[in-house]
């Protein structure tokens, strides 16, 4: 799709989810809009992960711990409280420098001193990036499925110590997450009050990735990683640092799940360990199947809307089979995913209604002829 082509589609979906909202208004289910805030949030995560999948050719079975790397840092740095070590100087000087702050306590507890939602977002980020690099340098040199097989080897290890350490929760998680006051007047956070604004910052945090996932692919890392999935042997005697473009493609969608975690920890109010579970890797993997690996779009849309339905219990206990199936069903007729021939089809009926109405006008003079 061209640049103009993107910034209309652009310009349509953010139509589009003003127009969700407002129908949801109108029609009293405004409560839906909690549904499609969680699927835009995964659907940013099968975004990033498609620009693993899709461009740089590799298949990563670990974005949900990703996820959740994102979301525990955020959970836990906002949840200690170092009310104990306020007099502590490495305490004090955080506290000058806006990383820690003051706030109340749930049931009318003491204050507690923790670390702000910007900062814990920060942190998040930073340790994501460490590793996701450690994870990705050693396997991206290698040929096959072999990130494949590490990333999946990185979720089991990371569900298992979330699952396993006190300072995660346990099985039982962390609750009691603080909301994220993000800009004065918009907060990040499980209240009635803010389900719209809520619905509209996971909503611009989606478009904001699908920007600059399309300008990244315009870019030169983007054509650098169409020519390695395309042929890896070409693109190396062509001069590209094959293993720096995979790894850098690997972290940065890296960094989008964790940001999403981060913001969807925030936005319920906790986190469990089944965020990092292999299933829900697995999920992401079949979303952006399902949507087209290299189809930025379809993993928007398909996954945004798969996942609204899942979670409003369309598919009842046959929501894994209901994936398993929509996948064999993509990859058996259309392996480029649904979008791009949906597309062709829209771009050729004008042509197609306009000759049929042109052929009941040609029997229509020929009859007037005789």
């Amino acid at each position: 799709m061209s640049r103009r082509g993107n910034l209309l589609g652009v310009a349509l979906l953010a139509l589009a989810v003003v127009g969700v909202q407002v129908l949801c208004r109108l029609g009293g289910r405004e409560y839906y809009l909690v549904q499609w805030t969680m699927a835009a949030y995964t659907a940013v995560v099968v975004m990033g992960l498609g620009l693993v999948m899709g461009y740089a050719g590799q298949v990563s079975m670990g974005h949900a711990a990703f996820l959740a790397i994102g979301g525990y840092t955020s959970a836990v740095l906002t949840t200690l409280d170092l009310a104990g070590w306020a007099d502590a100087a490495p305490v004090r000087l955080l506290e000058r420098l806006g990383v820690l702050a003051w706030r109340s306590r749930l049931y009318g507890q003491d204050d507690m001193l923790a670390c702000v939602p910007w900062a814990a977002f920060a942190a998040a980020l930073v340790l994501t990036a460490v590793i996701a690099w450690g994870v990705g340098y050693p396997a991206l040199r290698l040929r096959g499925h072999y990130l494949a097989m590490a990333t999946l080897g990185f979720g089991l290890i990371v569900y298992q110590v979330v699952l396993g350490s006190r300072f995660t929760g346990y099985a039982d998680g962390i609750s009691a997450v603080p909301a994220w006051h993000l800009i004065p007047g918009v907060t990040v956070g499980g209240a009635v009050a803010d389900r719209v604004a809520n619905y509209y910052v996971a909503w611009g945090l989606a478009l904001l990735v699908l920007v600059l996932i399309l300008n990244l692919i315009d870019s030169r890392l983007g054509r650098a990683l169409r020519a390695i999935h395309g042929s890896e042997r070409a693109a190396h005697a062509a001069g590209v640092d094959i293993a720096r473009c995979k790894l850098l493609a690997f972290v940065l969608s890296a960094l989008i799940a964790a940001a999403a975690g981060s913001f969807l920890t925030h936005y319920t109010g906790g986190i469990g360990p089944s965020e990092a579970g292999v299933m829900r890797s697995v999920r992401y993997v079949a979303l952006v199947a399902v949507g087209g690996a290299a189809h930025v779009w379809g993993g928007l849309v398909l996954g945004a809307l798969l996942t609204f339905l899942s979670l409003r219990g369309c598919f009842g206990t046959f929501d894994d089979a209901v994936f398993g199936v929509a996948l064999i069903a993509i990859m058996t007729l259309c392996p480029n995913g649904p979008l791009p021939p949906l597309w062709r089809a829209l771009r050729r009926l004008p042509g197609r209604l306009a000759r049929r109405g042109a052929k009941p006008r040609e029997g229509a003079d020929v009859a007037a002829e005789g």
